[in-house]
């Protein structure tokens, strides 16, 4: 039997080189290194005694300061395959001095939800909510990948029921969606719509597991609703967010709307949803809405 010329496996070597673990272990390395060079040992309280042919820090010094084997961390710093806790990643960020943005670079390459993940801002900036105006009278919400409602504008607050009566701890649209009788007429499409945020909640957690509020929520939904918790159990993940609803409001009737996810910021999380008519029969509705909720 003939053997494979080495073109013939070239091929092969290069797909073994770019696998999606190869590489994130490769960035990771790369990262690793570049963070530990730019660190003094007098940054970290160190003595720098010894001619040192590299800038920054040593390796056997991160391991030392991480409290980790020097063997196990050039072994990280190889991108070998071995196993990383969140611990121990949690010790190496603050080894290296990692500021908030390279301690979730750190966990994301790593693959591994952090345990003490620096929480997010929940507010949302002036630019934000004067664009969220500006597309009035369209219906607009500013929401987190929890889906806890962090802004609207005035037509939104009507789109099923007055937001403003709801205490802001309750406003959050899967709980709204799940446990509040107007929602639940409100949307026409019932078990697609809830099945998509559920999806999409699910697939959400997935960087989050260990978070306190995010665990919070889950549980609170799972108690409250059945029915969530049946969707739940399904195991179903989803990432679509544009496509279109229908509402059927109390004070203006059936709205059939397109909705657009707009992410405001690097990594999706935080998201501005706006709704735009897809006839002019919902475009003359919305428009009624919008002055209702003004004079209101």
């Amino acid at each position: 039997m003939a053997t494979p010329s080495a073109s013939a496996t070239a091929p092969l070597e290069l797909l073994r080189s770019t696998a999606p673990d190869d590489v994130r272990r490769r960035e990771l390395a790369g990262f690793l290194r570049s963070r530990r060079e730019r660190i003094s040992p007098e940054q970290v309280g160190l003595p720098a005694v010894g001619r040192r042919r590299t800038p920054g820090l040593r390796r056997e010094e991160v391991a030392q300061l991480a409290a980790v084997g020097v063997t196990w961390y050039t072994w990280l710093e190889q991108a070998r395959d071995i196993q990383v806790s969140p611990q121990v990643l949690d010790a190496i960020s603050r080894a290296l001095l990692l500021d908030p943005n390279e301690r979730q670079h750190l966990f994301i390459l790593a693959g591994t939800p952090d345990p003490t993940p620096v929480p997010t801002c929940p507010t949302v900036t002036p630019s934000v909510t004067a664009m969220m105006k500006q597309l009035e009278p369209f219906p607009c919400v500013a929401v987190n990948n929890r889906y806890d409602v962090l802004a609207y504008n005035s037509t939104y607050r009507l789109l099923i029921t007055d937001l403003d009566e709801i205490a802001p701890q309750d406003r959050n649209l899967m709980l709204l969606a799940f446990t509040h009788p107007d929602w639940k007429r409100g949307l026409v499409d019932y078990q697609q719509a809830t099945a998509m945020m559920v999806a999409k909640f699910r697939s959400a957690m997935a960087d989050h597991v260990a978070e306190p509020a995010w665990k919070a929520l889950l549980k609170r939904l799972r108690l409250a609703s059945p029915e969530f918790d049946a969707q739940w159990q399904q195991h179903e993940v989803g990432m679509n967010y544009n496509g279109e609803k229908r509402f059927l409001n109390p004070r203006v009737g059936l709205l059939h709307l397109d909705f657009t996810t707009l992410w405001l910021g690097p990594r999706p999380s935080t998201r501005l949803i706006s709704y735009t008519p897809a006839d002019e029969e919902t475009r003359e509705r919305v428009e009624r809405l919008h002055r209702l909720a003004a004079e209101g």
